[in-house]
């Protein structure tokens, strides 16, 4: 608990010297047209949503985790009431879209051991000491006798002039990494992105860097504050059934053995080499940092099963009256992580806000939208996504596959876990400034009496972490707007220690589950407001784009010109 107060206090004063300034990110090219219906806004309604939750989040749908029972009830259960709505089938003539998958679980309670230069043998266990696991998809695969090299946050960023690989061969090796980048480890703006994550900061970039590097094994040290979860959200995220994409090659492409280790258990490791893994921070906050042998070598067999996995994404289409072929698009995951039959007590991870809240509030838009008189003149497409817990699977499949082309894609949005204590005078954007979308959401924010706040934990890399990702990177300018703290009563402090309290106690865990005592007039006024921006501009012929400087922006001039 104590760990979290400095946290705390950043977010405190960085938000206490924004204020309540609205963000001035509007342009004349964006602003707003006068074409909406409060028959729409009238009927995203809290009974709608928490109707839709309480089904989603019940026991009865197991967790909706891919390739389940709780998926089939999911789908189904998705696709009736956007048929219900009266929204026409969005692949086609069907609702879904198969996502292939294969699903490898390791299921002998792999132990990492780790042998040092003068013989003794360190067994780290599955799950309380360490995490690992495998994307090979096979059967078995065993890490023997891996030297570890600590390569400080593991990224090789030539743009940045940064290259924690430069001098060293991992081939064959095990990579030993930091969670983060150097940017949130020094608070320097000039550095990365500052106190705000990049991709390079992710888990899912530093083990795809390691396999590039040839690393046969990948080791991330868990550290609450810049990992921005603990290691029980570690612990039940990384177990049981892991999905990926079906690989040609099995995944033989990749690292053998991908992991987490907690930092107490790190120190140990550092210190059984000879190092000082405070010291070792230090010096990875250098771009003169040099990767550090360690005398030590990690050995694991991990056992699987094996299956491929047919899921789906759901969508559903309201066909624009003069422009049907321009979409805007709305997106919501609809899995999560399934049940645990090894856990004792409850062992269903319902997902009430994460994402039941989301893909409720995507049905509440639908059904919205289409009680409309007169629908939109652009398309507007609701698509609830799979595997996002597994790594953005189902958004990455729609993108490389995508139902209606990128570059028709005006715009989008997604809603990943809605606020449940009420209202909020500020809406949080993440990313904000990012693309002239931000103009749109303040002018909605402003009819409301609200004001826009940038994303104040950006240290977490919010905006890498949800689907919006997969399809802002390959050009499409999305938004992902997420609530706000700024409670109308109770103020900031409350909305930020209610977000934390879900995150310290709820998130990934057994106890997120729909609760009567939740607040959802808060989020049917940001669905209320997402109404408004999409209908805004599905009635207009605007293209928003990307801002000078955003990294996406150059992949979609390459697409609008393509056209």
């Amino acid at each position: 608990m104590k760990s979290l107060l400095p946290l705390i206090f950043l977010v405190l004063t960085a938000c206490s010297e924004q204020g309540n300034q609205v963000q001035n990110t509007s342009s004349e090219n964006d602003q707003p047209t006068e074409k909406l219906s409060p028959l729409g806004i009238d009927a995203i309604t809290t009974d709608s949503l928490t109707g839709h939750i309480k089904v989603l989040a019940s026991d009865e749908f197991e967790g909706r985790a891919p390739g389940t029972v709780g998926e089939e009830k999911t789908i189904n259960y998705l696709a009736e009431n956007f048929k219900k709505a009266g929204l026409q089938p969005g692949n086609g003539d069907s609702y879904f879209q198969k996502v292939p998958l294969t699903s490898v679980e390791a299921v002998n309670q792999p132990a990492l051991t780790i042998q040092s230069s003068e013989g003794e043998a360190i067994v780290l266990n599955y799950p309380s000491d360490q995490v690992i696991w495998t994307r090979h998809q096979t059967e078995q695969v065993t890490l023997n006798d891996s030297q570890l090299v600590f390569v400080g946050y593991g990224i090789n960023a030539p743009e940045r002039n940064w290259n924690d690989y430069d001098g060293v061969d991992v081939k064959g090796k095990t990579v030993v990494m930091l969670v983060n980048d150097p940017g949130y480890a020094t608070q320097n703006p000039e550095l990365f992105n500052g106190n705000a994550m990049t991709y390079y900061g992710r888990w899912d970039y530093k083990f795809d860097e390691a396999a590039r590097q040839g690393a046969a094994g990948a080791i991330i040290i868990h550290d609450t504050l810049p990992a921005a979860y603990p290691w029980s959200t570690v612990s039940s995220s990384w177990t049981g059934p892991k999905f990926d994409i079906i690989r040609e090659d099995k995944g033989e492409s990749l690292s053998i053995m991908e992991s987490w280790i907690t930092k107490d258990n790190a120190k140990l490791l550092f210190s059984k080499s000879g190092l000082d893994l405070d010291a070792m921070y230090e010096a990875a906050k250098s771009a003169d940092f040099k990767a550090v042998e360690m005398n030590l070598k990690a050995s694991a067999t991990i056992q699987n099963k094996v299956a491929n996995v047919e899921s789906n994404n759901v969508i559903a289409i309201l066909p624009g009256s003069k422009y049907p072929d321009e979409v805007f698009l709305y997106m919501a995951h609809w899995d999560h992580l399934g049940k645990d039959p090894s856990k004792e007590g409850d062992n269903i991870f319902n997902g009430a806000l994460d994402n039941a809240s989301g893909t409720a509030g995507l049905l509440t838009m639908a059904e919205a939208f289409a009680s409309l008189p007169e629908k939109p003149e652009r398309s507007i497409v609701f698509m609830a996504v799979t595997a996002e817990e597994q790594g953005l699977l189902g958004s990455a499949h729609y993108a490389a596959n995508p139902v209606y082309p990128l570059a028709n894609t005006v715009a989008g949005l997604n809603m990943d876990v809605l606020k449940n204590f009420g209202r909020t005078n500020d809406l949080v954007v993440i990313g904000l400034g990012m693309s002239q979308l931000d103009g749109y959401l303040e002018a909605k924010a402003k009819s409301q009496n609200r004001y826009l706040k940038p994303d104040a934990e950006a240290q977490k890399g919010y905006y890498y972490r949800s689907d919006h990702f997969e399809l802002a990177k390959l050009g499409v300018p999305m938004i992902y707007p997420k609530g706000g703290y700024d409670h109308v009563e109770k103020g900031f402090e409350y909305g930020m220690a209610k977000a934390k309290e879900y995150t310290d106690n709820h998130y990934h865990g057994p106890s997120d589950e729909y609760n009567e005592s939740w607040d959802m007039t808060g989020s049917v006024q940001d669905l209320q407001l997402y109404f408004m921006v999409g209908q805004d501009i599905a009635n207009s012929q605007d293209w928003p784009e990307w801002n000078e400087g955003a990294e996406f922006k150059a992949a979609r001039d390459a697409q609008r010109a393509g056209k």
